[in-house]
């Protein structure tokens, strides 16, 4: 992956699943996302993202969504201890492969890995605390891994609040300005809506009604000798969409070249903005 070379040090991306929402009346892992979950995007940015493992962190039993074999799963030891809890067993579970975690929410549609990318690269201490658009967001963050035994003893001594962890290690808070200072992060989310999540069922038919993403579409070979719609810039969330606007259907025969490296056929991985896809025949010649 090219994006080796973006993120330093090594890091894994963790996903807190969350459970059944009372205010949404269902798991928001489970929502519907442009024919896919809000749980496979997220999970999916990540794993574009970070050069190591991907992991959600569930609630012991939790049923969810179908994922890529690649992501990992890991149950919370006790069930109702929130955030503190599931970061301290997502960052256990990749400590020994990783320094440092992008850790998030389940429900963050619009995060863009030039979000991520940001923020970890902002990590010269235990942990990065952005305040974007006006709030703290402790599940749009960076730790360092070493944090897990001290976010468990927090767990184990009833210190459920995420804020007495950035108290007591060396927290670089960050602010809008500063997260835009990157220009990449700037020109493709500079409303920073990486960090808007869907909290009630209003939110959440606002953020499904908005456009898809605007992506760059190109057929190569025999599919660009096959005729169809033209290539050019489409409305996809996903590739099989961004496939289906230009006439095709990922398998067999076709792959999709994701930003020059990424070589796809899954109909679900998440496109963003500012994402190239060129579509190849995977038949010999082609």
């Amino acid at each position: 992956m090219s994006t080796i070379g973006w993120v330093t040090p090594r890091t894994a991306g963790i996903v807190l699943a969350g459970g059944r929402s009372s205010r949404m009346g269902t798991a928001k892992a489970a929502l519907e996302w442009h024919g896919s979950t809000l749980l496979r995007r997220t999970t999916g940015i990540l794993a574009r993202t970070v050069d190591g493992p991907v992991v959600v962190v569930r609630a012991p039993g939790q049923q969810l969504p179908p994922l890529p074999d690649t992501v990992e799963l890991v149950d919370d030891p006790v069930e109702g201890l929130g955030p503190v809890q599931g970061i301290a067993a997502g960052l256990a579970a990749v400590a020994d492969r990783a320094e440092a975690a992008f850790v998030c929410s389940t429900d963050l549609p619009f995060l863009h890995p030039a979000y991520v990318r940001r923020v970890v690269a902002l990590l010269d201490g235990d942990a990065v605390l952005p305040h974007a658009r006006g709030h703290r967001q402790p599940l749009a963050a960076a730790y360092r891994t070493a944090l897990a035994p001290v976010l468990a003893e927090m767990a184990r001594n009833g210190e459920l609040k995420l804020g007495q962890l950035f108290e007591r290690c060396r927290t670089r808070h960050v602010d809008d300005a500063e997260l835009l200072a990157d220009p990449r992060l700037q020109a493709v989310d500079p409303e920073l809506d990486s960090v808007v999540n869907v909290n009630e069922p209003g939110d959440y038919r606002a953020a499904r009604d908005r456009p898809a993403p605007e992506v760059a579409v190109q057929r190569y070979g025999a599919l660009a000798r096959r005729g169809g719609p033209a290539p050019g810039t489409v409305q996809a969330a996903t590739l099989g969409a961004a496939a289906a606007a230009v006439g095709l259907e990922l398998g067999p025969h076709v792959v999709a070249a994701l930003n020059g490296d990424q070589i796809t056929r899954d109909r679900q991985t998440p496109l963003v903005a500012g994402d190239t896809v060129a579509f190849l025949s995977a038949d010999a010649g082609g």
